[in-house]
């Protein structure tokens, strides 16, 4: 059995970062499907929806302000938090020991 007793802070940064990215664009995509059918629904409200010019924005605004905005967001939550996890993990495996793990 080997034993992990470190995980590189940057590694696990970019792995994050990279990780999280992908699943912000999943996201982006999700929430600009959304928020597209939201702003022409609007826009069908007739004399209801006349009032509010911000609905017909809301399905071009948000729909390609989520695929770029989601991506970046999450890509650098995520890289953060798993080079913060890294760390905490080199401690407490600094303690007990690493993960033993069976490689073949």
């Amino acid at each position: 059995m080997a034993q992990l007793r470190h995980i590189s802070p940057g590694s696990a940064f970019k792995v994050g970062l990279v990780l999280y990215a992908l699943l912000g664009v999943f996201i982006g995509l999700l929430v600009a499907c959304f928020s597209m059918i939201a702003g022409s629904l609007g826009n069908m409200a007739g004399t209801a929806g006349a009032g509010i010019p911000s609905m017909r924005l809301m399905g071009f605004g948000m729909g390609f302000g989520a695929i770029i905005f989601f991506p970046i967001f999450y890509g650098i939550i995520g890289g953060v938090f798993a080079a913060l996890g890294a760390v905490i993990y080199n401690v407490v495996a600094g303690w007990v020991g690493g993960l033993e793990v069976d490689i073949s």
